[in-house]
């Protein structure tokens, strides 16, 4: 068994840790998409140690965005995201909007993707379609849907001025799938449906930047994620500041015992020193 001084010193580095987890959480706790750290700890013989730190999956409240083309996530999945480079992202934070081409884009240039929809709704996989029955049957068994996603896009006509030269506006409802809408909104004709994603594991998902998580091995293959999708919000961080706030308190009492330890064995040194001398 290790010594109370080794153990009050790995404590403190424990503890540390821990602070610096909960410090990065509560100065983000109106960061937008932000998902709150929780940390793991291992047992090491008689004295605890951080294992890692996890990503909170749960759900964050929904506040105003900043324009109609925002999007808010409420259920289990995230949006899917196309980089430059072509790596696909995953992330909570719907922040998206149509640039000068037309084309959705998250903040940092990432085109959101979705599906090509046919007139009835339903999803295109070159000339077949996957119909709705089929789509939400994936969903209940937990299943991939094995169709390539696409950008979305809304070039403006320059000759009049509309949607992919025939619509007046578009809207994003529930279900995800975003309409053109023509004859004074009065006719609706489905274009796309943003793509939703889940994991079986997905507080093993990357996070290769903030807001947004890369797959792994742990987390497993992206599976249909389920949810509503609500136009003209975003997410904000889902941290509990009442627990973290408690957290805090343990952390700073955790660091009084362990310094008080180490400082009451470094008079008993000293004081073992002084008689040897």
């Amino acid at each position: 068994m290790r010594d109370a001084f080794i153990n009050a010193m790995n404590t403190q580095k424990t503890t540390s840790e821990w602070m610096n987890a909960i410090s990065e959480n509560l100065v983000n706790l109106y960061t937008p998409g932000y998902r709150e750290n929780q940390v793991t700890f291992k047992t090491y013989l008689d004295n605890a140690l951080p294992d890692r730190v996890l990503k909170n999956t749960g759900q964050g409240k929904a506040i105003p965005g900043t324009s109609t083309e925002n999007v808010y996530l409420e259920g289990n999945g995230y949006f899917v995201l196309r980089n430059e480079e072509g790596r696909i992202a995953y992330t909570r934070l719907g922040e998206f909007k149509f640039d000068g081409e037309g084309v959705y884009k998250a903040s940092d240039g990432s085109k959101v993707q979705g599906y090509i929809l046919n007139d009835k709704g339903e999803i295109m996989s070159g000339t077949k379609s996957v119909t709705n029955a089929e789509y939400e049957s994936t969903i209940a068994e937990g299943g991939a849907l094995a169709i390539p996603t696409t950008e979305i896009k809304l070039w403006i006509d320059p000759d009049n001025g509309k949607f992919l030269g025939k619509y007046d506006e578009y809207e994003i409802k529930g279900d995800g799938v975003l309409y053109g809408k023509s004859n004074n909104g009065k006719d609706s004709t489905p274009l796309y449906k943003l793509a939703l994603m889940n994991f079986h594991n997905p507080q093993e998902l990357f996070e290769y930047k903030q807001g947004q998580f890369l797959e792994t091995e742990y987390s497993g293959k992206p599976v249909i994620g389920k949810g509503e999708v609500r136009s003209g919000v975003i997410e904000l961080s889902n941290i509990d500041f009442k627990a973290n706030a408690t957290y805090w308190q343990q952390c700073n009492i955790t660091m009084n015992l362990s310094q008080s330890i180490i400082k009451t064995y470094k008079q008993l040194l000293q004081s073992a020193m002084d008689l040897l001398s």
